[in-house]
């Protein structure tokens, strides 16, 4: 009787220490899954049949204008790169092509298949949704990293994980958990990434100056993502509301160009306004420039040379025959009597007739 009570004994106690065991193991096991799931790189979370569709300003790329990218992860190569065709929304245009993308960061290969007028997009997808790629291409590094690295810059930070931050993100129903990664100086430029989504869902960049006020460099947001193959828009009349406002090439000037009454209609006079400031947004005196508009065949309406913005501003009556998309082009070509020289200090905006 009291063998078989410590024979039960023994049996408990084995059991005890197995499940024990088990649940160390087990506890392990998701330990090991939780470091896993914390890296993170440039494409992790990409499926198949999925697309992105960003709103994106990069400063080399019209200057700075916004424009819309969609990003549809169609298939895989037999190298494993993702075959994605993309199309870009900018001022009512619609251009797309097919970009050819490394399973490792996400590049834009050169056997991409993009018209020549999507090359520009191209760029500018490389220097913003891309650019950390140098830093967290596959495998990947820990969003809780002390550092991912450093620029090749005098003066600034390391790029590095801060830590938490929730965002209302458009493509997203509920507020995201995203985790900031900085880099510092003079100005501190953010990116936010998702864990398990393959682009960052937003960023500001700053550019790297070395005086006065810091231009954006780039900066973008998430504004749609699902499955299946999206819809591509058709090219179209847009609306737009004036004033608009563009940053000259080198970022010397900014132009601004309003007109009254608000919608332009075929056969009426519009009276056009041109104001242009300094690269701090003060008006620029004594300034001359260059004022070309061309209708969608790129015939040309208005032709003015050296027209002259004392106070740094400028009005002009103009009267459109036929409607359509028109492009007006503005080029500074000096500013208290001196010449901008070699540099095209212009600006290009697409403005519609009705």
């Amino acid at each position: 009787m009291t063998k078989n009570k410590l024979s039960n004994l023994q049996i408990f106690i084995i059991s005890v220490l197995v499940s024990t065991a088990l649940l160390a193991t087990t506890g392990l096991k998701f330990s090991h899954a939780f470091a896993e799931d914390d890296n993170w790189y440039l494409g992790e979370g990409v499926t198949k049949d999925t697309y992105v569709k960003y709103r994106i300003s990069q400063f080399d790329t019209n200057n700075g204008r916004e424009f819309t990218m969609t990003i549809y992860f169609k298939d895989q190569d037999d190298k494993g790169n993702w075959i994605a065709p993309v199309f870009v929304e900018d001022q009512g245009k619609v251009l797309n092509g097919t970009f050819i993308l490394s399973p490792l960061d996400l590049t834009a290969l050169g056997t991409s298949k993009i018209p020549p007028e999507m090359t520009k997009y191209r760029s500018a997808y490389a220097g913003s949704l891309q650019w950390l790629a140098a830093f967290v291409s596959k495998p990947g590094q820990s969003l809780n990293s002390a550092s991912w690295g450093k620029i090749a810059s005098i003066g600034g930070s390391e790029i590095k994980p801060s830590g938490h931050q929730e965002l209302n993100i458009p493509a997203f129903k509920d507020p995201v958990d995203t985790v900031r990664v900085e880099y510092y100086k003079g100005v501190a430029s953010n990116t936010y990434i998702k864990n398990e989504f393959p682009y960052p869902v937003m960023a500001k960049a700053y550019v790297d100056v070395t005086t006065g006020s810091a231009p954006v460099q780039y900066q973008y947001i998430l504004l749609e993502t699902g499955k299946g193959q999206p819809v591509m828009p058709e090219t179209s009349l847009f609306e737009v509301t004036p004033p608009l406002k563009e940053r000259t090439a080198r970022g010397d000037f900014y132009v601004s160009l309003d007109w009254k009454p608000p919608i332009i209609t075929a056969g009426n006079e519009t009276t056009f306004t041109v104001d242009v400031t300094d690269k701090d947004q003060f008006p620029a005196s004594q300034a001359t420039y260059d004022l070309l508009i061309m209708d969608s065949n790129n015939t040309i309406i208005t032709d003015l040379k050296n027209q002259s913005a004392r106070e740094g501003t400028n009005s002009h009556n103009i009267t459109f025959e036929q409607p359509g998309m028109v492009t007006v082009k503005i080029k500074v070509t000096s500013v208290k009597g001196i010449d901008t020289g070699i540099f095209t200090e212009q600006v290009e905006f697409q403005v519609p007739v009705k």
